[in-house]
């Protein structure tokens, strides 16, 4: 054990709860999510593709195979232990997060987004989703490549919170779908499209305004006091 770790008030890996709960978050997620584009079968989409838009299933798997890159990478960019013992490896796998990852799933995103077969409102959500997703990383890599890491450490937080925003509605889903779903015929006329449509765009609404105030509380926030001794 180095004098790091041994030092008083040390932040050890076990005392960070939500490394380990949020991994198997991922891993779920991926294990639900992947496989059928892997299968490189448009009938196996689960995201009904809109008229006039025969490449939507190809800009799908793109958007899904970098978005994977980009959620296994930023894992372990928070992981406070990989970004402390292995600076180089932080730096390089930063690199690919943000060039084989964020960015161009954040592009695919916008695009299959503007064109949403769940309405208008998912369609301006996932758009603006994309576009915060872009626009964070792309701040952040600045800041970085001009050494100005507070800023760099701030945008990247932010960059962090847009990439879990596919897998946060995913979870909103469900509770969601039991929530309006009860009243569905009065509510919706048996309107089985308007249903989805209402669905898709409240899940989308909770998990891009969650996220993004959270994100924010997590920067604004105090952090506790060190023991004197430990300072």
């Amino acid at each position: 054990m180095t004098s790091e770790e041994t030092a008083p008030g040390a932040k050890r890996w076990w005392r960070r709860p939500w490394v380990g709960p949020l991994a198997v978050l991922v891993a779920a997620f991926l294990a639900y999510s992947l496989p059928p584009y892997l299968a490189m079968d448009p009938a196996r989409s689960r995201v009904p593709a809109p008229a006039g838009f025969a490449a939507h299933y190809w800009f799908l798997v793109a958007h899904v195979l970098f978005g994977t890159v980009a959620i296994v990478g930023v894992l372990l960019q928070i992981w406070p232990w990989f970004r402390r013992k292995h600076p180089v490896g932080h730096r390089r796998v930063g690199r690919i997060y943000v060039f084989a990852g964020a960015i161009p799933s954040a592009l695919m995103a916008g695009t299959i987004g503007a064109l949403s077969p769940f309405g208008p409102v998912t369609s301006t959500l996932d758009v603006l989703g994309a576009s915060l997703w872009l626009g964070f990383t792309v701040a952040g890599w600045k800041a970085a490549r001009e050494r100005r890491f507070g800023e760099h450490r701030k945008w990247m937080i932010r960059s962090f919170a847009m990439a879990m925003n596919t897998l946060l509605t995913r979870v909103y889903g469900p509770f969601v779908f039991l929530a309006i779903g009860s009243g569905k015929d009065t509510r919706f006329g048996g309107n089985d499209q308007w249903f989805t449509d209402v669905s898709s765009a409240t899940s989308g609404a909770l998990s891009l305004f969650t996220l993004l105030i959270v994100s924010q509380w997590w920067l604004e926030r105090r952090p506790a006091r060190r023991p004197a001794r430990a300072r």
